[in-house]
């Protein structure tokens, strides 16, 4: 306050300004990052620290909340950060005024009327202490400082009032604080239901992270009237705010190898993320977060140069340090998780790829729970990783739930659900159901013009995809028109051989009649092309020898040339045996038509999956160019043209 009136005039203008620019300014462009992906927080500590690298005090998370009330997953990380901070201050409260042999009881009843059903403890005894202790504060002569829990409430009022002895708590009393403290810290109104929709798990391992305490690792029945016992209290350790150290010549290294690399210059990207290694190794130590992410960016610059053994080794690098620094319930962690299953699959060692990837969802279901689209993105990742090796049922059972998460969390119009409809389309065209395919795709156009327009890049490639989905079925359909066709021909010319020597058909039904089945020759039970096999060969006709003739008079056909055993004239061929050949050719053609079927659809599953799979995800992660529509949140692009065709996508 020192300085003239002018001076301090001017300053509270300057304030003023600095809070309308925070409000109108940097709150939508943040809320609007969140909505499109850009930035995507895993949990309430990614919230955090999103939050901080925009300049943004925790404080205004009430009003992030309220952006994001379409967002189903936001809005539920946001209500749970707000609901642990709330009752983060309750809990330091109370342990201020419990004596150090009572922390443990203390904690434990705190969360037994926090996530169970839990009453008051002694009720009866717990009116006399809390009584007498006011009674002593009132006796007591006020030191004259005032401690940070006073200054919280309005007007000076302390939770210490209500909460004087944990014994005091109960389950009703302890959500309505919350309730309020929210209302007043954070000026956001908790739903009436807010004990109902918690994310239980998620509010224990963040209240426990937020508060130092360790619980015994077993599974609570968190439904139970008091799923905590004293016994499961293990551990508070103090938290503190600490000074991290930054290198600045480590990170402009590290920012300038992030171009490199989205450019495809990998040797000056591997050069420059080296180097970064190295200063932070004598800067800030090996287990470093910052040398964690040296490490994941070697690996994704070995992985795009094809040295797949060297990808593995810096992703395990990463993969311990972000273990041992964040947690093995950290989304970082889990995400390395994740990487690394996309490099074993590189390998061709898909089984401990798949073993990598239901780790990375474990981690990511209890960091964030089942309801996030980071989840979805993986859940793609392993369908690609069943495609690949054949069991195409399973990809199709996961891309189908992933398409359902992204339906319920973004809405069916995100550029997020396009990619689950082009994976499809791309999965139904490995099965040879093109007309399948250019229905997904034809969703993927729609919803990919109505976020980006037809000019876009990706738009066009999801429309050139619809065309050759398009042309592929057209030209299924016309093969089996074809072959429906010549069948149609074969079966009138054997119908005109049956007419002319009924002989045969009498010939036909005996042994149908021998054979006792008892079925006549327009019996579905008795195919036409078996018929000939029951046939009682007759002296003058050998119809394997006559089988032989057929043949080799066909392929002598195709090759210009006529048969001449011994120099005899050709004889024509027994009405049987055209019949025969007759089939057979029909036989033969469905089977080269099946044959060219999968030729084409061999095809269409070697081309490459250029344009939209590769550049969807751009709009929605603008962190790093060129990203993937299916990696674990964020990814970089294929960054070499000759190395798209067969790359699954790796998260950043």
């Amino acid at each position: 306050m020192a300085g003239s009136l002018e001076e301090i005039a001017e300053d509270e203008e300057n304030v003023r300004k600095a809070s309308s620019y925070l409000s109108n300014v940097v709150l939508p462009k943040f809320i609007q990052d969140l909505c499109t992906l850009e930035v995507s927080p895993m949990d309430g500590q990614t919230l955090t620290e999103a939050l901080h690298a925009h300049g943004i005090n925790v404080r205004y998370i009430g009003k992030i909340a309220d952006g994001t009330k379409h967002l189903p997953h936001l809005w539920d990380i946001c209500t749970n950060e707000i609901t642990v901070r709330s009752a983060k201050h309750i809990l330091k409260d109370v342990l201020r005024d419990t004596e150090d042999h009572e922390i443990a009881p203390a904690i434990a009843h705190f969360f037994n009327c926090f996530f169970g059903n839990c009453q008051a403890v002694a009720a009866k005894s717990a009116s006399g202490i809390m009584h007498s202790r006011l009674q002593r504060k009132a006796v007591t002569p006020s030191s004259g400082k005032s401690s940070r829990a006073e200054g919280r409430w309005k007007n000076g009022v302390s939770y210490k009032k209500n909460l004087s002895s944990y014994t005091g708590i109960t389950l009703e009393g302890l959500w309505s604080d919350i309730v309020e403290f929210a209302k007043l810290k954070y000026l956001f109104e908790l739903p009436f239901d807010a004990r109902s929709q918690v994310k239980k798990v998620s509010v224990i391992r963040n209240l426990c992270l937020k508060m130092g305490i360790t619980v015994a690792a077993r599974k609570y029945d968190l439904g139970a009237a008091a799923p905590f016992q004293i016994s499961d209290i293990l551990d508070l350790q103090p938290v503190v705010k600490h000074s991290i150290p930054l290198c600045s010549e480590a990170k402009d290294l590290v920012e300038t190898g992030k171009i490199q690399l989205a450019e495809g210059m990998l040797s000056e990207a591997y050069t420059l993320f080296s180097e970064a290694f190295s200063i932070l190794q004598q800067v800030t130590g090996p287990m470093h977060r910052e040398v964690a992410n040296c490490c994941r960016y070697l690996a994704m610059v070995l992985y795009h140069a094809g040295d797949m053994a060297g990808a593995i080794m810096q992703q395990h690098k990463e993969l311990l340090i972000n273990e041992r620094c964040l947690g093995l319930d950290h989304p970082d962690t889990s995400h390395s998780y994740g990487n690394m299953a996309l490099f074993y699959h590189g390998l061709n060692q898909t089984e401990l790829a798949l073993q990598h990837m239901s780790r990375a969802l474990l981690l990511l279901s209890l960091s964030s729970g089942p309801d996030h689209p980071d989840v979805a993105a993986t859940f793609i990742n392993v369908a690609m990783m069943f495609q690949d090796i054949g069991k195409m049922d399973t990809a199709l059972r996961y891309l189908q739930e992933a398409l359902k998460k992204n339906e319920k969390l973004l809405g069916e119009e995100h550029i997020q659900t396009a990619v689950c409809y082009h994976a499809l389309a791309i999965a139904f065209n490995c099965m040879g159901a093109f007309k399948l395919s250019h229905q997904h795709e034809k969703k993927t156009y729609d919803i990919l013009v109505k976020q980006l327009g037809e000019e876009d890049s990706r738009t066009r490639d999801s429309q050139n995809w619809m065309k050759t989905f398009k042309m592929r079925e057209l030209q299924m359909n016309a093969q089996k028109q074809k072959g429906q066709a010549i069948n149609s021909v074969s079966a009138q010319k054997a119908i005109d051989i049956l007419k002319a020597h009924p002989d045969l058909i009498q010939a036909f039904q005996a042994a149908a009649g021998a054979g006792g089945s008892g079925s006549s020759l327009n019996s579905p039970n008795r195919p036409f092309s078996v018929i000939g096999e029951t046939f009682p060969r007759g002296r003058g006709v050998d119809e394997r020898a006559a089988r032989a003739a057929a043949e080799l008079r066909k392929k002598a056909a195709a090759r210009g040339r006529l048969i001449r055993p011994h120099g005899v004239p050709v004889q024509p061929l027994p009405p049987l045996t055209q019949l025969l050949n007759i089939i057979n050719s029909g036989s033969a053609l469905e089977s080269s038509n099946s044959a060219e079927a999968n030729k084409t659809t061999k095809e269409g599953n070697n081309q490459p999956e250029s344009g939209l799979t590769e550049t969807l995800d751009d709009q929605i992660k603008s962190e790093e160019p060129h990203q993937a529509p299916v990696g674990l949140g964020r990814g970089l692009g294929s960054l070499d043209s000759k190395k798209q065709k067969a790359k699954p996508k790796v998260s950043g």
